[in-house]
């Protein structure tokens, strides 16, 4: 009795604040309008959160870094989640943060001090293009081309600029939303799994692939840079580069090019000084640069791998080149994720519903499905055997 007098209370109630029934909610139409403003909604709040971009993907970057030592200091050693949070994202700054815009402002100090003398330079420039133009008998330049390299000197200054004063902003972004995101782990990542489009193997798949590929990303990249800056810097100092720490530190920022990633430094520098007449230090700062720092990279890249997950390198040479234009600075590790997200979901797809299809749905090749502990594996394994020994 009790009941249906609170089912009529309800109706009652329904229709006074005209609240559609439990069959009106259900309804089709209802869901596409709701997902049709989510979508617009979404796109305004892009527009105009674009140039913050960065900033939320750093952090997306650095939570899965960090997330672990999160869960140690909450889970093992019973931190509040708000004082973790906090001294995870102190560590962040002073470690890798406050490193990173230290390196940034010394590059534009150091070029802002530069003064270039064009007369000088065009001098010395016409000297040694007049030499081997006598050498193989027609003309590689003129004056006039050679006029627009201190305009080019200035361009770029001007572009270091204003990716300094972008980069300090989303450090800022970083920050906060690192924190929040470390807070409200639980909540942040429950949210994540529930809205992914996936059956739970697939999920499980996707996130481990993910953290896989960022992983790489984030921490190889970086430690090839340590690693290339430093015999650079060695090799500046033996062969008598002026400024040897600023190019060694613009060498390591090189690294994250595609394609000719450190030759962009050390081969106009050894030009640089065959042209100033030291014909024996840029022939060695050359063959040092071609050998020792080229054969460091491919040493380096091949221990890495074999730590880290193992991604094709087609993958993060096309993954940069795409990721560079939409995301700057941090899409040295996005472009790389966007690029491996398409093929993961072409493998997926390939793996589900095409015949006979041998592929597998991930990008990593060094991880398998049992090493990641995949929901339902262990289940397919079983069924596997049960089926042959019915046979």
């Amino acid at each position: 009795m009790l009941s249906l007098r609170l089912s009529r209370v309800d109706l009652q109630n329904r229709r006074i604040f005209n609240m559609p029934g439990q069959s009106e909610t259900k309804n089709p139409k209802y869901r596409y309008i709701l997902i049709g403003l989510i979508i617009f909604l979404g796109l305004i709040i892009f527009k105009y959160t674009r140039p913050y971009m960065s900033g939320f993907l750093g952090a997306a970057t650095l939570y899965i870094i960090v997330i672990n030592q999160h869960r140690y200091l909450t889970q093992k050693l019973n931190f509040k989640k708000g004082l973790s949070a906090i001294l995870i994202v102190l560590v962040v700054l002073i470690f890798i943060l406050m490193p990173l815009t230290g390196m940034a402002f010394l590059v534009i100090d150091t070029f802002s001090g530069i003064t270039i003398n064009p007369e000088a330079l065009l001098g010395q420039v016409n000297d040694f293009i007049y030499s081997l133009e006598e050498k193989i008998g027609f003309n590689l330049f003129t004056p006039e081309n050679l006029s627009a390299l201190p305009r080019a000197g200035t361009n770029i200054l001007q572009i270091l600029g204003n990716s300094v004063y972008s980069f300090v902003i989303n450090v800022v972004v970083i920050l906060f939303v690192l924190y929040y995101m470390l807070y409200s782990n639980e909540e942040f990542e429950r949210a994540i799994t529930e809205i992914l489009p996936f059956k739970d193997e697939n999920k499980q798949i996707l996130i481990e692939e993910s953290r896989l590929i960022i992983q790489a990303n984030a921490i190889g990249i970086p430690l090839m840079a340590i690693i290339q800056g430093f015999f650079a810097y060695m090799g500046y100092l033996l062969f008598g580069v002026n400024s040897a720490l600023l190019y060694a530190i613009l060498t390591a920022f090189a690294t994250i090019l595609p394609l000719v990633g450190t030759m962009i430094i050390w081969v106009p520098l050894g030009i640089g000084l065959i042209i100033g007449g030291d014909l024996v230090n840029g022939l060695g700062l050359l063959i040092y640069g071609l050998f020792i720092i080229g054969g460091v990279d491919n040493v380096a890249r091949l221990l890495l791998q074999k730590k880290l997950a193992d991604i094709h390198p087609l993958i993060t040479v096309f993954g940069v080149l795409i990721g560079l234009p939409i995301f700057g600075f941090w899409g040295v590790i996005f472009g790389p994720l966007l690029l491996s997200l398409f093929i993961l979901f072409f493998n997926m797809y390939r793996h589900e519903y095409v015949p006979g299809s041998k592929a597998e749905p991930r990008v990593t090749s060094r991880f398998s499905a049992k090493k990641l502990n995949i929901p339902g594996h262990s289940l397919k394994k079983k069924k596997k055997e049960n089926d042959l020994q019915s046979e």
